[in-house]
């Protein structure tokens, strides 16, 4: 897997202490940034890697990256996280020039330049109570949708995306519901009962209706949504607090293929795309499903990162479904998960034909005095934390590791990116290891991310097919980011 023996020890040199330049200048010399465990370093400045193999510590590694024609593969499509209510709750307690600010650093290369989100069809478990969805009508059957409303909570998310698209209107807009309306299922409940807790199929195609009623008022509020999925894990079915709907693959195939499918395209919205799934890789036969029986309406999969995850399922489907497009949608961050949580789910799926990656959550509270974050949903994720994290006492808000790591692919793989086929990434137990990923950017400069476990230092020398040989130090605990030259 790899040419080389890790020493326990390896000299760290010493960081360049330059400034940040844009990404139209970088395409001239190389250029390196780092982010380490510890934030010491954070998205910081570091030493160049030099043309050849250069002289480093006693711990050598050996990557390769075919960046001829032969090695190209999927391309990138962006970076994020989840925009739950969460998000939308603590954005909205800042300040508006605080707001204004932390929009730009997250969407622009002011800061992680994210271009990938997907936001909350209503209710998650990362809402404040009440649990909700955008037509309750006080739980009483409402088939022809008269009551559909997006309340103040869903209003405020259109709103605050169309906000996003004010400053980056390119960017991909996913959208994920928890469950339909209570009414609408066997159960009648929206929460606290995980009997009967699907579809009830007299009510398909007021569901089908429901995502174009959504998308409709989404769009009259600037939001433009490019892609849907069903139903967020649809086989995670509980019956506490937190806001689930269990659904089939053959469910889910039916209701894509009869209903959802034929009224978006019925009513304008044939663009917006279906993807299939919404979970984890441990099921990884149910898009497969979903796509046989719908295959004109889903053009993608979407995967968790949980219950593994075992990213060469992603591998297996690419080659089955050559045409399909696949990403990472979901994989939560918290003061719990290790420092390496967004980088090591992002480098899995990128180096398994992922198009993107995002995160859960984008921004929460800062932790509470008991350990939780939030808001969120009694029996939610109270310990889920975001990328931000805003104090609403102080009105300030702050990044976290797994926003420095995250950004470490966003602001320097751009959309349009083309990732590249490589060798010599390898962990040991417990995640020790050399993982990267490289990509060729649309300018014609090269970006490889590499991630270093290691509790050492580690010199690193990339062999490129086409010829070149680049090299240099990956600190202990960090993911660098080398930028170079066409």
């Amino acid at each position: 897997m790899h040419s080389s023996v890790i020493a326990l020890l390896a000299a760290s040199p010493a960081l360049i202490a330059a400034s940040p330049s844009s990404l139209s200048s970088r395409a001239a010399v190389p250029a390196a940034y780092v982010t380490t465990s510890d934030l010491t370093h954070k998205l910081s400045p570091a030493a160049a890697p030099v043309s050849g193999r250069g002289t480093g510590g006693a711990s050598t590694w050996d990557l390769t990256v075919d960046d001829t024609a032969s090695g190209n593969k999927q391309k990138i499509i962006g970076f994020g996280a989840s925009v739950t209510d969460a998000t939308v709750t603590v954005m909205n307690a800042l300040p508006a020039d605080k707001r204004r600010k932390l929009i730009r650093e997250l969407l622009t290369q002011d800061g992680a330049d994210f271009g990938f989100l997907r936001h909350t069809i209503a209710s998650s478990d990362l809402s404040g109570p009440p649990a909700y969805t955008y037509d309750d009508a006080s739980n009483k059957a409402d088939p022809s949708l008269q009551n559909f409303n997006l309340g103040d909570r869903g209003t405020a998310m259109a709103k605050m995306l169309a906000a996003f698209r004010g400053v980056k209107s390119g960017l991909t807009i996913l959208g994920s519901p928890w469950s339909a309306p209570g009414w609408m299922k066997l159960n009648r409940v929206l929460t606290g009962n995980a009997n009967n807790n699907q579809l009830d199929p007299q009510y398909y195609s007021s569901y089908a209706q429901y995502f174009v009623k959504y998308l409709q008022a989404y769009k009259a509020n600037g939001a433009t949504i490019d892609a849907i999925t069903l139903q967020n894990e649809p086989l995670n079915n509980q019956g506490n607090g937190h806001v689930t709907m269990y659904q089939s693959a053959d469910e889910a195939a039916k209701v894509t293929q009869q209903y959802v499918g034929p009224a978006l395209k019925n009513a304008g919205f044939g663009s917006t795309r279906i993807w299939a799934y919404d979970h984890n890789t441990d099921q990884a036969d149910y898009p497969r499903t979903v796509i046989n029986a719908a295959n004109s309406y889903v053009d993608s999969a979407a995967w968790h990162c949980y219950n593994g995850p075992n990213w060469g399922v992603l591998t297996d489907f690419h080659n089955a479904y050559p045409g399909k497009h696949q990403y990472m949608t979901e994989c939560w961050t918290s003061s719990s998960t290790p420092w390496y949580q967004s980088s090591q789910n992002t480098i899995g799926p990128l180096q398994n034909w992922a198009e993107g990656t995002l995160m859960w959550t984008l921004g929460t509270w800062t932790q509470a005095a008991d350990g939780t974050f939030g808001p969120y949903i009694p029996g939610g994720c109270d310990t889920c934390r975001g990328l931000f994290t805003v104090d609403k006492n102080a009105g300030t808000y702050s990044y976290t590791i797994d926003y420095y790591t995250l950004a470490q692919f966003s602001k320097f793989m751009p959309k349009g990116a083309t990732v590249l086929a490589g060798t010599g990434s390898y962990s040991y137990d417990n995640y020790q290891g050399i993982q990267s990923v490289a990509s060729r950017n649309p300018d014609g400069t090269k970006t490889v991310v590499i991630e270093n476990t290691f509790g050492n230092d580690v010199y690193v020398t990339v062999t490129m097919k086409g010829g070149k040989v680049w090299s240099g130090n990956a600190l202990r605990q960090s993911v660098t980011t080398w930028v170079l030259p066409a």
